[in-house]
């Protein structure tokens, strides 16, 4: 295969695009979830918990701008990696972070979405959720395949109609009159307490670096890279502000809290059945945009670190038409469809293999961090055409912040000790395959890191 297929089509995304994308994986179905139960248990508090994690997820675009700037590569976190720490640790980094992370949560994703579909849309028709999520499957899938610009302009239909429809909806219950002798009184919470929710607030705003797998194919990344992910945060923390304002007026908070759909029945309790019509628009287009996401970015990744000899050289196949990783995104979205099949996706136990797998996702942004820090300390005098606001503040309180929700990850011990033991395995098998494939197939030190002029050159 020729030099020119296999590279990736430069210079086609503007800062919208890139702005839906950075907000596409955070607006998911999943967190209007986690919003509705975190003010069902905390209620105004939760707010401030949410502010906790936002700061701390800014200090995360920070590192990540500065480093995708520095670093344009598709390969995002294990080309930043390779080079400020080796091989080994990139591989683990990309596999347990992000890989193993995407397989098992976009399943869910368009499970839940599948089910609030169906009952709102098709509730006369037996319609099994199975059907619905396979074709929404297939459907993003296809986005992804035709081309960037196609992903791209769907992403940007998708990410318009669901910001529209949850503002609409928090605008509506926040103007309302909301229900007559609600009797919502916030618990009282102390500084301890309310810090700790935000282990669940985190959840609000994490994935807006899946802008930097696409780095390379931006027109301006210097400018629209940290614009669109500190923007897109600001962005989502207004939205989830006024909805779960809106839920707090419209649902007693017991009810909030216990409940698996919250965000459905707040939107039922504000308009009635129009309501639930709107709610499944915004599920549809918030599971779309989060999985048209994934299938845009992991791939990305794939074919960065093929280019960098850390997976088969497959995943850098390009196709000669449209100019996308479409190995990796078959084989993606194939590791979908058989989450989706065996059903996994729609048991309890999937949402301990989503948070264990979501605790390896936040090893890699400690990993960034030190990233950061050590490339900093090494090309002291590379020109960084943007730099993290008062480093290494950031940094060393976006490690020790994420070490606190790491520590923190679930309330109940026993489902935390299982988290714990899911997600030792996922880390333990990435190291596996990273240290067999450094060894026997790569023939390279596991910790030797690479020179910033030959990762340019991958």
């Amino acid at each position: 295969m020729s030099k020119e297929k296999m590279e990736l089509e430069k210079n086609r995304l503007g800062f919208p695009s890139l702005f839906a994308v950075s907000i596409g994986i955070v607006v998911a179905s999943t967190t209007l979830v986690s919003l509705g139960q975190g003010m069902g248990i905390g209620g105004y508090a939760f707010i401030v918990s949410m502010v906790i994690a936002f700061i701390l997820m800014m200090f995360q675009a920070f590192t990540f701008s500065e480093l995708a700037i520095m670093l344009p590569k598709a390969g995002s976190i294990s080309a930043y990696t390779e080079v400020a720490m080796g091989h080994f640790p990139a591989i683990i980094s990309t596999i347990a972070g992000y890989i193993i992370v995407q397989l098992l949560a976009a399943p869910a994703e368009l499970s839940v979405a599948a089910i609030v579909v169906d009952k709102v849309f098709f509730p006369d028709i037996d319609i099994s959720p199975l059907y619905s999520a396979s074709m929404m499957l297939c459907l993003f899938m296809t986005f992804n395949l035709l081309g960037v610009d196609v992903f791209a302009n769907f992403q940007m239909i998708f990410t318009g109609v669901m910001i529209f429809t949850i503002a609409f909806i928090g605008i509506g219950g926040l103007v309302g009159p909301g229900v007559a002798g609600l009797s919502n009184v916030t618990p009282a919470m102390g500084f301890g307490d309310i810090f700790a929710l935000a282990a669940l607030g985190i959840w609000l705003f994490i994935g807006t670096e899946f802008i930097c797998p696409l780095a390379e194919e931006a027109k301006h990344p210097q400018r629209d890279i940290p614009l669109a992910m500190i923007f897109g945060l600001i962005v989502i923390l207004l939205l989830k502000i006024l909805y779960g304002v809106a839920s707090f007026r419209y649902m007693p908070l017991d009810k909030l809290a216990a409940s698996p759909i919250p965000h459905v029945e707040v939107a039922k309790a504000i308009f009635g059945k129009a309501g639930m019509v709107w709610v499944g628009l915004a599920s549809f287009c918030a599971t779309a945009s989060t999985v048209n996401t994934l299938l845009a970015a992991v791939p990305r990744m794939l074919y960065g670190m093929a280019h960098m000899g850390q997976v088969p050289k497959v995943f850098a196949w390009i196709h000669p038409k449209f100019k996308t990783p479409w190995v990796g995104i078959i084989l993606l979205a194939c590791g979908m469809f058989v989450q989706i099949l065996t059903g996994i996706s729609t048991t309890e136990t999937i949402v301990v293999f989503i948070v264990a797998s979501a605790f390896s996702w936040l090893l890699a942004y400690i990993i960034a961090h030190l990233d950061l820090i050590i490339l900093r300390f090494r090309y002291k005098d590379l020109p960084r055409p943007w730099k993290t606001p008062g480093y290494p503040v950031p940094q060393v309180l976006g490690i020790l912040g994420t070490i606190y929700i790491m520590l923190n990850i679930f309330p109940d011990p026993v489902v935390k000790a299982r988290i714990y033991k899911y997600a030792l395995c996922f880390i333990a098998g990435a190291a596996v395959y990273a240290l067999l494939w450094c060894w026997l197939k790569m023939k390279k030190g596991l910790f030797k890191p690479v020179p910033l002029e030959k990762a340019l050159e991958e």
